[in-house]
């Protein structure tokens, strides 16, 4: 019944109709009603909800929950001080509150999202435990993979995803959780067992305009959480202590180099992985880079907030792979002595993470070949600061299209290009191409250097004015990297 529904919504200023019908599906996009539903007019970044009200109802929706009053209609009509909000926590009572039925945490930050909830998938699985996992490269069920469209679902589809889950017998949820998803109410209605926070650095200006406002939509993660939950942050991260500042939850924090609560420190870090001394044990783990000894304290912090066995957990993190995309090695069994690594790095300090990364591990007269790009459609700020910073930790580096969307990819170049010294641009080629472009750095590597592929990572596809055509970073450089 609508109305036991509606005992979920906060801020409801006003209800005229009928709340004892039964509902058969909450909807936002007025597109997808159908006779029975209840459509929450919600503003988006685009369009405004509110405006499709008539089409919604014209479709069958019996319910209208929106932020100002429809024209004159019979249908049931619920008006709320926020719409998203009310969205989230109608979806979630919907679907019969899943996240109260398993132990949920989230995980945000600007890198490290991926890297972090996939282990714990991974950790968890290992451990014995059925687990769910929601993200940017997929969503999974135990072992069953389902496709990912965005880092985090829509409310709607979020609440759903979960009630899978819960019905499943998964016992842990791991989210990434967007900035955008945040700001957005998509995680309203979510109870969470915990949140994790990365790191903060330049993304996503193009949405929020500001760093202040980039970063307190991280922090509203951590501030909604409640007194029954864990909040872990990075020591290490400036931002760090500022996402605990109005927290009810539990406080940890973890890291690296300044003392925390789960401490880290690196023995050996090698091209054949990691030895750590990890909270008092040493371990040997199969990722590379500094940032990864990062993430594995991100991980072993989380699970023993969460209450797993310290050493049945070290174990288990030392035979992690990680996540696809994110610092994979690619050779070609036929000419091994060069090494190619594809990485999602696509904000300025993923990329100089993982090239710094790169210049330790590599043979002393080796050879740093960078390719990246820079996707369309999104903060343009970070353009020249990606080239720069890639034109100063390569040998090489060759500019070329990640995702135009509905740009023009050589606009994009120029924005990139402009962030190069006279230096920078002796040892820069253009080349719009990305196959090209791959096959090129290919070509240029000698015995024993190293090609790193930034940006896009796992995705197996190139986004071109709304089309997404078959392309695939890992395949490509096999297929290239072949005897001189």
């Amino acid at each position: 019944m609508f109305a036991n529904l509606l005992h979920y919504i906060p801020g409801i200023r006003q209800i005229h109709g009928d709340t004892g019908i039964e509902i058969r599906a909450i909807r936002f996009d007025s597109r997808q009603v159908q006779p029975g539903d209840c459509f929450v007019a919600v503003r988006g970044v685009g369009h405004d909800g509110h405006q499709f009200i008539d089409k919604a109802i014209e479709n069958g929706a019996v319910a209208i929950v929106a932020e100002e009053f429809p024209a004159p209609t019979t249908v049931t009509v619920v008006l709320v001080t926020d719409s998203a909000e009310a969205l989230g926590q109608l979806a979630a009572a919907f679907f019969g509150h899943p996240s109260r039925q398993m132990r949920v945490v989230g995980v945000t930050g600007t890198n490290g999202k991926t890297t972090t909830t996939t282990l714990l998938h991974q950790l968890y699985s290992a451990l014995g435990y059925k687990t769910g996992l929601i993200g940017t490269v997929e969503n999974r069920i135990g072992s069953a993979v389902l496709p990912s469209t965005h880092t985090t679902p829509d409310a709607v589809a979020l609440q759903q995803l979960l009630r899978q889950m819960a019905d499943a017998g998964c016992t842990e949820v791991f989210i990434e959780t967007s900035s955008h998803a945040i700001h957005q109410r998509r995680i309203a209605g979510v109870t969470f067992a915990g949140a994790v926070f990365t790191n903060l650095t330049h993304d996503h200006l193009d949405y929020h305009k500001t760093f202040a406002e980039y970063r307190d939509a991280k922090k509203r993660l951590f501030d909604t959480l409640p007194d029954t939950a864990f909040a872990l942050t990075n020591a290490d991260d400036k931002n760090g202590r500022f996402m605990l500042q109005n927290t009810r939850a539990k406080t940890c924090t973890y890291g690296l180099k300044n003392p925390a609560d789960f401490k880290t420190r690196i023995i050996e870090n090698g091209l054949q992985g990691l030895h750590l001394y990890l909270d008092g044990e040493q371990i040997h783990a199969r990722l590379i880079g500094e940032f990864n000894a990062c993430n594995l304290t991100t991980v072993y912090a989380t699970a023993r907030l969460l209450g797993a066995d310290k050493m049945e957990t070290l174990a288990a993190l030392s035979n992690l792979p990680g996540a696809e995309g994110r610092f994979e090695a690619i050779q070609n069994p036929a000419h091994p002595g060069r090494l190619g690594i594809v990485d999602y790095a696509h904000t300025p300090d993923a990329l100089q993470q993982v090239l710094e990364t790169i210049v330790k591990l590599k043979k002393r007269h080796s050879k740093v070949i960078t390719v990246v790009g820079c996707g369309g459609d999104r903060d343009k700020t970070k353009r020249p600061v990606m080239a720069r910073t890639a034109a100063r930790l390569s040998d090489q580096l060759i500019l070329t299209s990640d995702n135009p969307r509905t740009e023009e990819p050589a606009a994009i170049l120029r924005d990139m290009e402009a962030g190069l010294e006279p230096d920078d641009l002796k040892k820069t080629l253009i080349l719009e191409n990305r196959e090209q472009a791959i096959k090129t750095a290919c070509r240029l590597a000698d015995a024993n250097d190293i090609i790193l592929v930034a940006g896009k990572g796992h995705e197996k596809y190139q986004d071109v004015m709304g089309v997404k055509y078959p392309f695939d970073d890992k395949e490509l450089l096999q297929k290239y990297m072949v005897p001189l």
